[in-house]
């Protein structure tokens, strides 16, 4: 009796002690799930999310060479005003910003587009003056009148940036008797004006090879639409092949793009007919 009254004033003593403590931690000072604290900022959120940070990239299946008896190359257009690819334009972190940044600090290697075989590797310094532009603004001083000359340097804007070349394979694995498609590159577009603001063409930056690139886009949160505690990332949404394209080039011996011989709905049902061509290699594979 007297062991539980002796523990039963210990803990009002205790109470009485640790409560003005509790009430005297500062208010920037956040708690997390893992008992750890953060004091450079509130908490933007329930919990500290990580699971994405520490995500761990799954490597590709070893495939021999003699299993593969049949491929296909195939190059496609992402277009980011399309309302499944709308993840690819999220303003707070747009899919081009990943790729730039991630090239100009060295964390990957992209190519130059004199081919699209990731034959001649870019510098980091390279790919940051892509796309900027030095400018001469004249400026005149309120007090001397005195007019003065400033070159400014222009950077990319990121919405400029509405189209990506994807370039793929196809291939039927012997060893598992499954079609699979494997991505190889990303090749950012870029509007190009004249001097009066109108539209003269779009033109690739640079090739990403994306093998490489997966372990930055798996580290890369997309917007998700429908649930925003879904960690879904950018190595999710090109594995699992979850966007919207249309095929603008196959493998052909002219080496020539459909619309180098086709235009309006011809380039479209065309296009169309080569990825039926593709279902229907791995359909009539088969007997029922």
């Amino acid at each position: 009796m007297k062991i539980a009254l002796k523990l039963l004033s210990l803990s009002v003593v205790m109470f009485f002690l640790v409560g003005p403590l509790m009430a005297q931690t500062p208010g920037n000072i956040m708690m997390t799930e893992s008992g750890e604290m953060n004091q450079d900022r509130p908490l933007d959120g329930i919990v500290e999310k990580k699971l994405t940070v520490e995500k761990r990239v799954l490597p590709y299946d070893h495939i021999r060479e003699a299993d593969i008896f049949w491929e296909k190359r195939i190059w496609r257009v992402l277009d980011v005003r399309e309302k499944m690819n709308l993840p690819f334009a999220y303003p707070e972190r747009p899919f081009f910003v990943i790729l730039m940044e991630a090239a100009e600090s060295g964390e990957i290697t992209v190519y130059s587009t004199e081919d699209d075989k990731f034959s001649i590797p870019l510098t980091p310094d390279e790919v940051a003056s892509m796309g900027a532009s030095v400018d001469t603004i004249a400026t005149v001083d309120p007090e001397t009148y005195e007019e003065t000359y400033q070159i400014v340097r222009n950077e990319v804007n990121p919405q400029d940036v509405k189209r990506f070349r994807l370039k793929e394979i196809w291939f039927f694995d012997e060893e598992s008797s499954t079609l699979q498609v494997r991505i190889l590159g990303i090749a950012p577009l870029i509007e190009e004006f004249d001097d009066n603001g109108n539209f003269k063409y779009e033109r690739p930056m640079f090739w990403v090879y994306y093998p490489e690139a997966r372990e930055v886009l798996a580290r890369e949160r997309a917007f998700n639409v429908g649930n925003d505690s879904s960690p879904m990332t950018f190595e999710d949404i090109m594995e699992m092949r979850f966007f919207s394209s249309y095929i603008y080039k196959e493998s052909n011996v002219f080496d020539r793009r459909l619309e180098d011989y086709l235009s309006g709905v011809d380039l479209l049902m065309e296009a169309d007919k080569i990825r039926q061509e593709i279902f229907n290699f791995e359909h009539d594979l088969w007997s029922y």
